[in-house]
């Protein structure tokens, strides 16, 4: 099965939710959950599910589960796929 990583900052507590553009070749996302009791990483995983259209046990935090910057594996979609995606979303 295909496999990527995107690496992403997150930014929890915000008030607007989604996509924020790119910041240091890391894909920026605001979320509304707070970073507390895994909350903020439980919002990362089910946000990237409905964007992708991929399940969310495809989905994986394999780096930086404390830390607003992560480093999530994608299983199902390619790096290509999914950069074009999220850059057709932006535009």
């Amino acid at each position: 099965m295909l496999k990527t990583t995107l690496s992403i900052k997150v930014i929890p507590n915000s008030s607007k939710k989604g996509i924020a553009g790119w910041e240091n070749h890391k894909l920026k996302l605001h979320i509304s959950a707070a970073p507390e009791k895994g909350k903020a990483n439980e919002a990362v995983i089910k946000f990237l599910s409905k964007f992708l259209g991929i399940r969310q046990q495809h989905i994986q935090i394999i780096q930086g589960e404390t830390s607003r910057h992560k480093l999530i594996q994608i299983e199902g979609m390619d790096y290509e796929a999914l950069i074009e995606k999220i850059n057709e979303w932006m535009n």
